[in-house]
């Protein structure tokens, strides 16, 4: 009579099968990481185009803090990553000039922000520009809501921004600049900020 030599359990995955399992499963482990922090805390964005030189060059690569936004508003100074509220597929990077509720003038390279401490207006020492910087055009003035803001770029020549599309609903904001990567010899945190005393 012929004993039956064959293994008891023939579920038993083998070493292959079992690596298979492992790349799934660590596979799913990090997209259920990733996924969220992506999503909610944090992003990367590349730079493109010349509108926040010298600031910000082209291609530089960046991490945008998506989650400061949601437990405090943006400063003025503050570098943010926004959607291009004509075309909310595109991205834009620019530094916040005015605040909910002020007024912005712009009148022979001179930024003059008026608000509720302010009523008197106050001039924007913008000491990260070039001396040789215009922002025009001048004889300018926008008032915003408690909802938007007014964003430039630090290449006031070549950015389009506030000055020519009008303020920012907080609604297209992404978050603020918080780390630069690349190119390694500018690795920064808080890239770009500028502190006011206004």
């Amino acid at each position: 009579m012929m004993q039956d030599t064959s293994p008891e359990n023939t579920n038993i995955p083998t070493k292959k099968e079992e690596s298979w399992i492992d790349i799934v499963r660590f596979a799913l482990i990090a997209l259920v990481i990733v996924i969220p922090i992506r999503l909610y805390i944090a992003q990367p964005f590349i730079v493109s185009g010349s509108s926040m030189v010298p600031t910000f060059q082209d291609g530089e690569y960046l991490i945008v803090d998506e989650i400061s936004y949601r437990l405090e508003k943006p400063d003025r100074g503050d570098v943010i990553v926004f959607r291009y509220p004509n075309n909310p597929s595109r991205f834009f990077i620019k530094r916040v000039i005015g605040l909910p509720n002020e007024t912005v003038s712009i009148d022979n390279d001179t930024i003059t922000i008026f608000n509720e401490e302010n009523p008197d207006g106050f001039s924007l020492d913008e000491w990260y520009l070039s001396d040789m910087m215009h922002t025009l055009p001048s004889d300018t003035i926008t008032t915003l809501s408690d909802e938007e803001y007014f964003v430039m770029g630090d290449n006031r020549e070549a950015s389009s921004d506030s000055r020519i599309w009008g303020s920012l609903h907080e609604r297209y904001i992404i978050g603020k600049a918080f780390l630069r990567l690349f190119p390694i010899q500018s690795i920064d945190v808080h890239p770009g900020k500028a502190l006011f005393e206004n």
